[in-house]
């Protein structure tokens, strides 16, 4: 028997025996996933808040009178290499708080004299005489002071929108307490005495100012700015007790519910005809609250009104010592309030902050949230949060906060019970159907969140997240 052994004898393939799988697979029932959703994160920051119920749509923070002195971030405008101070942003200066004379303002900033510096630099000397306020539009300063046994320390870490010196404008005799190194490039701007002094004299206004300001009754506020509560302690016998009482802000601030909403849209035949084996209502509906969840933790963090980053006191914002996010740096941002419930980062700053302890030869704490183990700092839950930004240049900022109205920190803020409530604070409303056969439903959410005192929330800015430990 002779084998036809031919290239095209061993192609030939066998007649088929049996129903093949692509076949049945007609037939065949899929087992099928419900729609899933990559934005959807952990969203530590609405599970972490303790909400608290508000009727009416508006929240009133009541607290002791407080003397505000104006410790803010001066802005600047830059046009190619020249930077100007914005003139309003002077009014930050604590000796120009409350001022609005928008002619004077404007006169003092057309006085500032740009100064470009270098890495390495030293901008004022100790013990030399101080005649000028600095401005910093860019770049990073430290005040090098004398410790008690003769040795440098670093003072603190000034950076854009810091300003130093203020209180040589109207001190005809001081000096600086202080060396200035700067410790990258960058460019602040300087206003002189003698041109305060000559702008000074030809404005009765700012006369006027500066007399009310050299008159603050600095004696009657305690180390955080509020009103005294007078009291005597330590006598003995008849001695007069002082009268007093505890002072409120006339003028308190009022959080008003923000609200996030969009028009979920359903063909009445995709509602109808394809409803197994899930319900494509209730689908569209679960991916669409998601996303409103999400936007509402955005919100929370970045909304210039309520969100935390902006809102931070500007006393509770403070910068790296050497840029990454050493354990020094969270330390000093812990020290800050009392009572710390959580750190809250972006995933890439948490990374960068476990190359720093990795280098330091340190192993990060964990502690049991809901289960979940979580990384810590000091037994203060580090937790992530991707809404908080990075910058171009591949910085961002760390949240270290207090939480809840019993300790006076930050609260979440939403009223329940609303018409149609899908969820507390969430509601889902049916629209109708239109002349295209589309059903319509409107889904809100209403939320804000309020910081009840100032040092609730504190800020670890410019935090370098790209720098790895040599």
């Amino acid at each position: 028997m002779t084998v036809d052994s031919s290239p095209e004898a061993q192609l030939e393939q066998p007649k088929q025996s049996s129903l093949g799988t692509a076949a049945a697979r007609n037939l065949a029932t899929t087992t099928k996933s419900a729609p899933q959703m990559q934005e959807i994160t952990s969203r530590w920051l609405l599970r972490m808040l303790p909400w608290v119920e508000t009727k009416g749509g508006a929240y009133r923070v009541n607290r002791r009178l407080t003397y505000t002195v104006g410790d803010g971030r001066v802005e600047f405008v830059q046009d190619g290499a020249e930077v100007r101070v914005i003139p309003r942003e002077l009014g930050e200066l604590a000796l120009l708080r409350g001022f609005d004379d928008v002619e004077v303002l404007a006169a003092l900033a057309d006085r500032c004299v740009q100064r470009d510096f270098r890495l390495g630099e030293t901008l004022v000397e100790r013990g030399a005489a101080a005649d000028r306020i600095h401005l910093i539009a860019h770049g990073r300063i430290s005040p090098v002071g004398v410790g008690k046994y003769g040795d440098d320390v670093v003072l603190d870490v000034l950076a854009d929108g810091d300003h130093f010196g203020e209180n040589v404008l109207l001190d005809e005799d001081a000096q600086w307490e202080y060396t200035a190194k700067a410790e990258t490039s960058g460019t602040l701007l300087t206003l002189s005495r003698a041109d305060f002094a000559a702008v000074l004299a030809g404005a009765p206004s700012l006369r006027e100012h500066v007399e009310a300001f050299r008159s603050l009754p600095l004696q009657r506020q305690n180390h955080r700015g509020e009103a005294e509560i007078a009291m005597s302690a330590g006598h003995t016998g008849e001695h007069e007790l002082p009268g007093a009482f505890v002072d409120y802000e006339l003028k308190p601030r009022e959080y008003e519910l923000s609200v996030a909403q969009t028009i979920l849209r359903i063909h009445t035949r995709v509602a109808d005809l394809y409803n197994g084996p899930m319900n494509q209502t209730e689908e569209q509906l679960r991916l669409t609250v998601e996303a409103l969840r999400e936007r509402q933790e955005h919100e929370l963090v970045n909304n210039r009104e309520f969100g935390l980053l902006h809102n931070a006191d500007f006393k509770q914002r403070i910068q790296p010592h050497s840029g990454p996010p050493t354990p020094d740096d969270l330390d000093e941002l812990l020290c800050r309030r009392r009572g710390s419930k959580l750190f809250l980062a972006h995933p890439k700053t948490i990374a960068a902050i476990g190359r720093e302890l990795n280098a330091r030869g340190l192993y990060p704490d964990h502690v049991d949230l809901g289960g979940q183990q979580v990384p810590a700092w000091r037994g203060v839950p580090i937790l992530p949060c991707n809404k908080i930004p990075i910058t171009p240049e591949k910085t961002s900022s760390i949240l270290c906060m207090r939480t809840g109205e019993d300790n006076q920190g930050v609260i979440g803020l939403r009223q329940t019970g609303l018409p149609d409530e899908y969820e507390p604070g969430l509601s889902v409303r049916f629209m109708g159907v239109n002349e295209q056969a589309i059903m319509s439903y409107l889904v809100t959410t209403y939320y804000s969140a309020a910081i009840l005192v100032p040092d609730a929330v504190g800020v670890l800015e410019n935090v370098q997240i790209s720098r790895w430990p040599q």
